[in-house]
């Protein structure tokens, strides 16, 4: 069974962590790519206006926002 080679760029890997059934967090995002949570903020927003529908779920009271991409660009595929 072949290994999935991990993605090259940080806008890849951050597109494969929010494609994720869970999504990932602010949190999560920044420490596996090593951002500030600023500037994660900002690369969702770079996202959504690359025509990314990204929804934001909070699993619990106690839970961070959960951020997880619904749709992409036909482009993006």
């Amino acid at each position: 069974m072949p290994t999935q080679s991990k993605p090259k760029t940080k806008k890849a890997q951050l597109i494969q962590m929010l494609t994720r059934k869970a999504g990932a967090d602010v949190a999560t995002i920044s420490e596996k790519l090593g951002w500030l949570p600023h500037s994660t903020r900002a690369a969702l927003t770079g996202l959504r206006k690359a025509g990314f529908e990204i929804s934001a779920e909070k699993a619990g009271e106690d839970k961070p926002l959960s951020y997880r991409i619904t749709a992409q660009p036909a482009d993006a595929a």
